[in-house]
């Protein structure tokens, strides 16, 4: 009987470090922590022509856990939003990195820090933590949303250190679903009302009767004053 191949890596110890390339060039640590983001709660983002927003499901339904506790998205600076999934304290080293160089950067220039420049840094540290011995790869993807000189932007940074901007994507469970009815959906012209319509849409078709709108938390930017709004639950609905 043959035995699956990543089988045979684990059997020869491939899998043991993060730094250890198996025969057919993967990195199974970091493929391991892939797996690991992709059981993380989904989330939304999108850039309009009016501003960029980040959709969230919160996904734990607990009554005895206040809802208001819950902050999926967190404010990065004034003009930039973060949202993670996968493993929630990984994420929250990486996101309270990226809120202090956004500090510094304003004390030193006085003004506020571009959104790539968060995302880059973050994927910087995440490339770290898969060259070294001694460390785990980060199991959590990382999505930055904001507005730099009066235009939204959007970037998603991977588990591998790689990242990419984007016009709309999703990070989370059933991210490439999601993403296949992005691509039909997706218009540059939308506005944050007509997008976060379109989002609910699509978490309504892929979670169907799990589907909880007071499970949901939104954020958005708009690209005139550049100040984060926050809606949750049924507040995300009535958005003008």
């Amino acid at each position: 009987m043959d035995i699956p191949l990543d089988m045979q890596h684990q059997a020869m110890g491939y899998d043991r470090t993060a730094t250890m390339f198996s025969p057919d060039g993967h990195l199974l640590q970091v493929e391991y922590a892939e797996k690991a983001a992709r059981l993380g709660s989904a989330s939304i983002g999108m850039v309009c022509k009016d501003g960029v927003f980040i959709l969230a499901d919160g996904r734990i339904d607990d009554k005895l856990i206040r809802r208001e506790s819950l902050n999926k998205i967190s404010e990065i600076d004034e003009n930039i939003i973060g949202v993670s999934a996968g493993i929630s304290s990984d994420a929250r080293i990486l996101i309270e990195r990226a809120q202090l160089i956004a500090q510094q950067h304003r004390i030193t220039y006085d003004t506020p820090i571009e959104p790539e420049t968060i995302i880059r840094e973050i994927a910087n540290i995440k490339q770290q933590f898969s060259q070294y011995g001694g460390t785990r790869p980060f199991g959590v993807s990382i999505m930055i949303a904001g507005i730099k000189s009066k235009k939204p932007e959007l970037f998603v940074s991977d588990v591998t250190g790689n990242y990419l901007g984007y016009y709309a994507s999703s990070i989370g469970e059933n991210d490439e679903r999601i993403k296949e009815e992005l691509r039909g959906k997706y218009k540059e012209d939308l506005t944050i009302k007509q997008g976060v319509k379109i989002a609910l849409e699509i978490f309504k078709k892929m979670q169907e009767k799990k589907f909880d709108i007071n499970r949901f938390e939104l954020a958005y930017i708009e690209n005139e004053n550049e100040k984060i709004i926050r809606k949750r639950g049924k507040e995300i609905e009535e958005i003008k």
